[in-house]
């Protein structure tokens, strides 16, 4: 367990395998200068560089091996409001094991982001720090979550100036990948850079594609209901969708210089994601499921506003104003689905049967 050490192993060296051949041959090592300067070479023009610690809010010291948008994908991925995305709903609370969360959804938006900011030449690691966070700033219970919070703050809640504003504050990420977060949704302003708005389409790609294709295997729709003029240009599954929406992006910049799509594609898209919101997000069960969480999650955000010195980080702060509100709403917006519910439950003494129901109890 302690590895292994062969004759020819050199000074020092210890394999993880007795049997190794993983011999790299000669080359630098790719650090973040290195790195620079082959996105500084390559990019397309209107891509985004990376420069030594990148735009921060606090000066930071430039990483060795990593560029500033890689530094900010992987504190994304390491942190806690990432992981608590494993426990946040997608479409439907209580998701069965092949059914997405918050999580996977924003690891096919990544995939997604990635492979169209490969093809045309931006900076992949800007489109994957951006689409890894993009929804940290979702509550449990979904989209919900922001009609139940929406009361609560000036301007109403919005996940992505949440999520970018607040919940990834701490990290300290650079402005662009923030902007990105930001930004990512369609009613918000354009983002700043073409990597931004990559993650804008990725966003609505994925989430059309994977959402129908839980809604089948839950037996809410069938692929045969998909409309015959989406059919005709996207296919009824998942994976011919991804293709064609990706490559239309492809194309449109080739032809264009744009991020963006040509009419046929972007119709399919747009009927798509229509008949996704009339026969999955607003069929009666959602309807009802949204309901329950709105109730269950302002009954919290209310019984910690009252009472702010009982949260996790207790606020000096008179029950029910400003400053209480926030943090409560700030740490129910934290939880995730099983753990609001059970607060509710425990906290509040709420009826069981006024959760969300799952999948398969709602239809």
């Amino acid at each position: 367990m302690h590895g292994h050490v062969g004759a020819d192993a050199g000074v020092g060296l210890v394999r993880a395998h007795a049997t190794s051949q993983a011999r790299t041959g000669d080359g630098p090592i790719v650090t973040r200068e290195l790195r620079e300067e082959r996105e500084a070479r390559n990019l397309r023009p209107g891509a985004t560089r990376a420069h030594g610690a990148g735009n921060r809010a606090i000066a930071e010291e430039p990483d060795t091996e990593r560029t500033c948008f890689e530094r900010d994908r992987d504190r994304i991925v390491h942190s806690t409001a990432f992981r608590r995305l494993a426990g946040k709903t997608q479409v439907v609370v209580y998701p069965t094991d092949h059914q997405r969360t918050r999580l996977t959804h924003a690891l096919e938006v990544a995939q997604v982001a990635t492979s169209i900011a490969r093809g045309v030449g931006a900076n992949v690691a800007l489109a994957e720090a951006i689409a890894l966070g993009h929804d940290c700033g979702h509550g449990p219970g979904g989209h919900a979550s922001e009609d139940a919070f929406d009361a609560y703050l000036p301007g109403g809640y919005d996940h992505g100036p949440w999520g970018a504003d607040v919940v990834l504050d701490s990290l300290n990420l650079c402005a662009e990948t923030l902007d990105g977060i930001r930004n990512h949704s369609w009613s918000r302003p354009a983002p700043a850079t073409i990597e931004g708005e990559i993650v804008s389409w990725a966003d609505r790609i994925a989430y059309c594609a994977h959402d129908l294709e839980d809604a089948v295997h839950a037996g809410i729709v069938t692929e045969a209901e998909i409309p015959a003029e989406v059919a005709e240009v996207c296919g009824r599954g998942r994976r011919e969708q991804l293709r064609t929406f990706v490559h239309a992006v492809l194309r449109a910049v080739d032809r264009h210089g744009e991020i963006g799509m040509e009419p046929e594609p972007a119709a399919a898209l747009a009927a798509l994601r229509a008949f996704n919101y009339e026969r999955i997000y607003v069929r009666p069960a959602s309807l009802a499921q949204s309901r329950a969480v709105v109730d269950v999650l302002r009954a919290l955000v209310e019984f910690y506003a009252e009472r702010p010195r009982i949260l996790p980080t207790p606020v000096d702060a008179s029950p029910g104003d400003e400053a209480a509100v926030r943090a409560a709403v700030t740490y129910v917006a934290g939880m995730t689905d099983r753990y609001a519910f059970d607060k509710a439950v425990g906290e509040l003494d709420w009826d069981p049967t006024r959760l969300p129901r799952g999948i398969d109890d709602g239809r």
